[in-house]
């Protein structure tokens, strides 16, 4: 087993990876660069390194310069930044360094998304329709020809990357040049690679990944499904599992088909195999995500197993211990993407600050973050602040939980979309778990007009007491009647 990992990533993450390492008896090195020296990985890693270039974490030669001068046997990449890259993979290999994650051959073809939906097409598995070539801004007849062949709506997807960044919705060809513009700026940002395609949308659709675990001895296992399809720009905001829009038998099918398309790229460590799942039940696959997902905590909390653990097992040269009748499911989770952003104001990124964090607490609550009161939240880095989740032995009671503990929760310093959360929470569609990918384009997800008489005088009283505080706690202020008539004019000296 390593002695000493490197952890190449900050937020909430690195946090996770830091307490793994430290439950496991190993030692870690956290990276931060200087809007980060106070954030809760630094503080919690055995020693810590300041990333001084301008790249970065995405400064290869940097952090491997680091790894090799603090000892560190191996590198944990987290997700987002170099976690799916595999000439960073092979870098790690030259330098004498494990990378805790799949092998760099098997990043690459999982990279290549037009060839690996081919390849699972060739095997018989269902993908949605997709473009057979690849292609930029710049060539716009490309664009236009493929998607007349594919018929709208359209999803334009990077290459190089997964759903979420770089990842733009067409309904109409009127649409098509503009969000390709946007998509391949930000592809060449995010990933370093413009290369875009399209795939034929499929509405409305449900969203459903399964987490899988392999060894590098042909053992492949999963714990059970996720369904994340209510998203915004094709990132999850509420994820849970088991899936509600499955039934026993489609969850039976789905799994085994998860472990197939594995094998058939020969995947190994932790990572997620996705789907589409259309209104019939029928299910596509669409990509694997070749790392540790935001999500793995919903798998964690209903298996009681560690998926960390397992990716740093397996990449010491471990077998995988479990087998697949090991694994007991149990119960239902919820997990919400907290983000320092503002959902009433176009979703505009809120850093600053964090004054007051109050975690809300209780059995079976879950909280992983970076923050805590007097840290700050970068302007540079993804707004993710936290994730909350929660278990309960049923959906209806994972249900309560979920809105108890974001009623519990408090930020104050920066504005988060928990408001948003408290209101999906109360839906009568997610209470019921009859969504789908369309649900955040609903108009019912504005603050609503039905506000009750009780919860008016609640707000007003609320209202008038931070009016006090913000305009006299800090600053007294003269009452205006005292500055008016006889008062004032008694004040004067005499001339």
């Amino acid at each position: 087993m390593f002695k000493k990992i490197l952890v190449a990533n900050r937020g909430e993450i690195a946090v996770r990876i830091v307490r793994a390492c430290r439950d496991m008896g190993i030692w870690s090195v956290a990276l931060y660069e200087g809007p980060d020296s106070g954030s809760l990985h630094v503080r919690l890693a055995d020693e810590c390194v300041e990333l001084t270039s301008e790249l970065g974490y995405m400064d290869v030669q940097s952090i491997l310069k680091i790894a090799k001068e603090t000892g560190a046997e191996a590198i944990h990449p987290g997700y987002g930044f170099l976690a799916e890259d595999p000439e960073f993979i092979r870098a790690c290999q030259e330098a004498g360094v494990v990378f805790i994650g799949p092998p760099a051959e098997v990043v690459e073809i999982l990279r290549n998304k037009i060839a690996m939906l081919g390849q699972a097409e060739a095997a018989g598995f269902a993908v949605p329709l997709h473009s057979a070539v690849s292609f930029s801004a710049s060539d716009r007849d490309v664009a236009l020809a493929e998607a007349q062949k594919l018929g709208y709506p359209l999803i334009i997807k990077p290459c190089s990357g997964g759903r979420g960044r770089a990842t733009r919705v067409v309904r109409g060809p009127e649409m098509l040049e503009k969000e390709l513009r946007i998509a391949t700026v930000e592809a060449q940002l995010v990933f370093g690679n413009d290369s875009l395609f399209l795939e034929r949308l499929i509405l409305p659709a449900n969203f459903v990944d399964v987490q899988i675990v392999a060894d590098n001895f042909g053992n492949v296992i999963h714990f059970g499904e996720r369904e994340g399809s209510i998203q915004r720009n094709s990132q999850k905001l509420i994820s849970e599992s088991p899936a509600p829009c499955l039934t026993p038998e489609q969850r039976i099918e789905l799994h085994r088909t998860a472990i197939e398309i594995a094998r058939l790229f020969d995947y190994r460590n932790v990572g997620t195999v996705e789907f589409l799942v259309d209104k019939k039940g029928k299910f596509y696959f669409t990509e694997i995500k070749a790392r540790i997902q935001v999500e793995h905590p919903l798998n964690e909390m209903r298996s009681h197993v560690d998926l960390v653990r397992q990716q740093i097992e397996i990449a010491a040269g471990q077998h995988l211990e479990l087998k697949q009748e090991d694994v007991h499911l149990h119960g239902w989770a919820i997990q919400c993407r907290i983000n320092a952003e503002d959902p009433w104001n176009h979703y505009l990124p809120s850093p600053g600050l964090i004054r007051r964090f109050r975690m809300p607490g209780g059995p079976y609550v879950r909280v992983d973050t970076y923050g805590y009161g007097g840290v700050q939240v970068p302007v540079r880095y993804d707004p993710i602040l936290a994730k909350l989740a929660v278990w309960g032995e049923t959906r209806e009671e994972c249900v309560r939980r979920m809105r108890r503990t974001l009623e519990d929760f408090a930020i104050s310093g920066v504005r988060t979309n928990l408001p948003l959360f408290q209101r999906i929470l109360k839906d009568p569609d997610f209470i019921a778990g009859a969504y789908n990918t369309d649900f955040m384009r609903r108009t019912l997800l504005k603050p609503s007009e039905d506000v009750s008489d009780e919860l008016l005088h609640t707000l007003a009283a609320a209202a008038a007491i931070a009016y006090l505080a913000h305009y006299q706690g800090s600053q007294p202020v003269m009452p205006q009647r005292l500055l008016e008539g006889w008062r004032q004019a008694s004040l004067q000296l005499p001339s």
